[in-house]
């Protein structure tokens, strides 16, 4: 039988590109914040046999190359996730382009190898967003969010669970676009990573995880280095947004990693649909 396969994928931004951090009151002494998780996230995914998908955010690798050429060198998958991490409904068309377009060069440029897939900060999409990406030379997505619509954060707006033609969300989407969702637990229809692991606990993530590889779909589940450092009191920011980070969210991960899966990379996963 065919190992289940799932995907962990790693949005690649700083501390300080985090939607709480840009409207808290607090200031952050060090700019870099998340980035020195990124060896202890390599070591976890070398020991687990594991391959991920990193969604980087390109203005860290114009900065850091030395840190995405050592996950490229690892066999991990690089994407991007913009190149400044703007919410991408809050900048004019012209802007998204550019986003889109220049973060893929510089990412590829940085790494020697193609770039396939993107992943939008905070799963926001503007209108014209899929025919914006294949302009832009990109076959995959993994933005979309299949969850129940959560009170100002996101949600509500589809319902895709598996790896499918973007067509199947947006008749509009150019034909050579896949989308693949992110995973969401099969009875409360929250995601089943991000923040909501460190909310509703290992347990849950674990749980969601199986049920969903039970139920015939591969999950694809997300984090970012920053949950995996020890992040300081910074006036303004949630208690939500600092809990069960640090070690804590690595040993979710090594536990995470632990199960009868075959961990791939999202070009895999959009290599299999059809």
């Amino acid at each position: 039988m065919t190992e289940r396969r799932a995907a962990v994928s790693v949005d690649l931004e700083l501390f300080r590109h985090t939607p709480a951090f840009r409207s808290a009151s607090g200031g952050l002494a060090d700019g870099t914040l998340g980035l020195g998780a990124v060896d202890r996230l390599l070591s976890a995914f070398e020991s687990a046999g594991a391959t991920a998908t990193f969604f980087v955010v390109s203005e860290i690798a114009e900065d850091n190359p030395e840190v995405v050429e050592r996950i490229a060198a690892a066999g991990h998958e690089i994407g991007s996730h913009t190149h400044t991490h703007r919410l991408l409904t809050t900048i004019d068309r012209e802007e998204r382009r550019e986003e889109l377009q220049h973060s893929r060069e510089l990412l590829e440029s940085v790494t020697g190898q193609s770039v396939r897939g993107f992943r939008a900060p905070a799963f926001d999409l503007p209108d014209g967003y899929f025919t914006d990406l294949a302009t832009a030379g990109y076959d995959y997505d993994s933005s979309i969010n299949p969850c129940r619509a959560i009170p100002g954060w996101y949600g509500g707006e589809h319902d895709t669970r598996r790896a499918v033609p973007a067509t199947v969300v947006d008749p509009t989407a150019p034909d050579r676009l896949t989308e693949i969702p992110i995973a969401v637990s099969p009875l409360l229809r929250l995601p089943v990573s991000g923040a909501w692991t460190r909310l509703l606990g290992r347990r849950y993530t674990l749980w969601g995880t199986r049920a969903v590889a039970d139920g015939g779909v591969p999950p694809v589940l997300y984090t970012h280095p920053w949950e995996f450092c020890v992040l300081p009191d910074i006036e303004g920011i949630p208690r939500r947004v600092t809990w069960h980070t640090g070690r804590w969210m690595l040993e979710t991960l090594e536990a995470l990693l632990s199960l009868p899966l075959e961990f791939v990379s999202l070009d895999t996963l959009a290599d299999s649909v059809t």
